[in-house]
């Protein structure tokens, strides 16, 4: 590791802003990611994170705001990752996020990160556990996490998260949507947001029938359905109960542990995941002009060809 490295992670554990966004940049870009990351995970892992997901236009980034507003108040140092949607025309974020979130945009004790999909969240899913990880060794004591929609992809992201909240609106069929995208199975606690709207009670009762109807499940831990207002600074405080609520569940009936442990398993794939890809990538050009012949007419026995010969190639490094 050069020495600019070493100085940049001592300088990331005594809080230092500045480090904090240098290797959050350099990981991104893959620059001594490794090296960067083994010594920051000495520093973290402690701290939960909040995942909050939900369909666009539901007010995410608004209750995202509030809650910092309420940690905020409690002396806490908050850090966030938004991932946005990339630009069609540019591929860079479009930051949304942190032009919504005008009130910490200039807390330094905020830090706030947006971070781009570019068409793909299997990449964002591995720089976003890095950079939560970077953000707490950065003193950031509470950490949340903001995803663009609750779709497949945006669920695997939240699979991140300690505690994932799902946002939904009154009277935009999100609930039913909510339940399309599988949500209810990774939701820990759900928010009724814009709750001054007409068929907010209602859409909390539909919430409530649903979560009695998954029962069977055995889930020792029951989602409660918050209504909250950002508007009328409503339900605020009784979403960061809920979260301290959740976090004691699972820390003192073990499910935290299994939680990491699943983590890291997902972690683990995904990093074995590109070595794997890195390896065939160097191995095709090598193939035997026969075996890319035969596999336009059996691909499975060329995918077992190839396997072998990947064996062999792992094994030799």
């Amino acid at each position: 590791m050069t020495l600019q490295v070493n100085q940049w992670l001592e300088r990331l554990l005594q809080h230092d802003r500045r480090a904090v966004a240098k290797l959050i940049s350099w990981v991104e870009d893959n620059q001594e990611r490794s090296e960067i990351m083994r010594k920051v995970r000495a520093f973290s892992g402690e701290h939960l994170v909040v995942g909050i997901t939900g369909p666009p236009g539901v007010g995410k980034s608004s209750l995202v705001e509030a809650v910092t507003g309420v940690y905020r108040q409690a002396g806490e140092r908050v850090g966030i990752v938004a991932v946005d949607p990339s630009s069609p025309y540019s591929g860079g974020a479009i930051l949304g996020d942190r032009i919504r979130m005008q009130v910490h945009g200039t807390d330094r004790d905020v830090f706030i990160r947006s971070m781009g999909t570019r068409g793909h969240l299997g990449g964002v899913a591995r720089s976003t556990a890095d950079v939560l990880r970077i953000l707490e060794a950065g003193g950031y004591t509470r950490l949340l996490l903001e995803t663009v929609g609750v779709g497949q992809s945006e669920i695997e992201i939240m699979r991140l998260a300690d505690t994932v909240v799902v946002v939904l609106n009154p009277g935009t069929g999100d609930g039913i949507q909510a339940i399309k995208a599988g949500i209810m199975e990774v939701a820990d606690i759900f928010v009724v947001n814009k709750a001054d709207m007409p068929g907010a009670e209602r859409l909390k009762n539909d919430i409530e029938m649903m979560l009695d109807m998954n029962n069977e499940a055995g889930r020792l831990w029951r989602p409660p359905v918050i209504l909250t207002s950002v508007l009328e600074n409503k339900g605020i405080t009784e979403l960061t109960e809920a979260v301290a609520r959740q976090q004691a569940f699972i820390r003192e009936s073990g499910e935290l542990l299994a939680r990491r442990q699943k983590q890291l398993q997902r972690e683990v794939w995904q990093h074995l995941e590109d070595k794997l890809r890195e390896t065939f990538d160097a191995v095709w050009p090598t193939l035997p002009e026969e075996w890319v012949v035969d596999g336009q007419k059996d691909v499975y026995q060329l995918v077992e060809q190839i396997w072998h010969k990947l064996g062999i190639a792992i094994q030799s490094d």
